[in-house]
């Protein structure tokens, strides 16, 4: 299916490796040139390498999306580079500390939830301009099943549940400017270097009993299947899909295997 994206200037916050760096590889396949945001140069310099060979432009900015003022700059270089911008992607996200209100450190709620809801909250309003001038556009906020279903960690979850409403809200602010926000919420996805593949080494009992219990089709999520329903809803194709949050989780029950301290 061709979803119409070619020539389209998306950027993606979090976009050198895991579900964002499978959003780009997915978005420049249809023919869009993506603009990468992470902290990290020399990653970013590989991911646009392995994403060289199509006829899609790729360029990077270096930035720490908690960092506001860096954030923005990072969005004018991309935005200046590609010659505009039509979609944002927040997927930048994490935990920051043990995540848990027992266990944290002062700050590490609200720095996750920085990092998370905020970070996706500033990346809209930077990019507002740049998509009001392109006569409209889409936004996806990345979020999780754990903003829906409480497991740990606790100041995830909060930050998660946050952007599946920011979401939500902000569809609704932005529809006169033709705008469509929607988040997509994956469940637990394994790929190398990910998160699920340290636990699975780690903790291997909890995680063959986490598999048995929690998956009606007996195994974890792909990149590439979070990826698909990001470019579908990046896409004119989802035209009417705004203010939605779309779970990705094969039908996941629990949302974690990890366990309160």
């Amino acid at each position: 299916m061709d979803l119409g994206l070619h020539g389209r200037r998306v950027l993606i916050t979090g976009g050198s490796k895991g579900i964002g760096f499978a959003i780009a590889d997915a978005l420049t396949a249809e023919g869009a040139a993506v603009g990468l945001v992470a902290r990290d140069p020399a990653g970013l310099a590989d991911a646009a390498g392995r994403l060289t060979g199509r006829d899609a432009p790729v360029v990077t900015a270096a930035a720490d999306v908690t960092d506001t003022p860096a954030l923005s700059r990072a969005v004018d270089e991309i935005a200046a580079a590609l010659g505009g911008l039509d979609h944002l992607v927040a997927n930048a996200g994490g935990t920051v500390g043990r995540g848990n209100l027992t266990t944290a450190a002062a700050g590490e709620f609200t720095a996750t939830f920085a990092l998370n809801a905020g970070h996706a909250a500033e990346l809209i309003r930077a990019g507002l301009p740049y998509l009001r001038a392109s006569g409209g556009g889409a936004v996806v906020i990345i979020s999780s099943i754990t903003g829906m279903r409480p497991a740990p960690r606790t100041a995830y979850a909060a930050a998660k549940a946050a952007e599946i409403h920011l979401a939500a809200t902000a569809a609704e602010e932005l529809a006169p400017d033709h705008i469509r926000v929607n988040a997509v919420s994956p469940g637990s996805i394994l790929f190398p270097g990910g998160g699920w593949e340290a636990f699975q080494r780690e903790n291997p009992g909890d995680f063959a009993a986490f598999l048995a219990g929690q998956f009606p089709h007996g195994r974890l999520g792909t990149l590439p299947e979070v990826a698909d329903v990001v470019t579908f809803l990046l896409s004119d194709r989802a035209s009417w899909v705004t203010g939605a949050n779309i779970p990705v989780d094969g039908g996941q029950r629990y949302p974690s295997a990890r366990r309160f301290d």
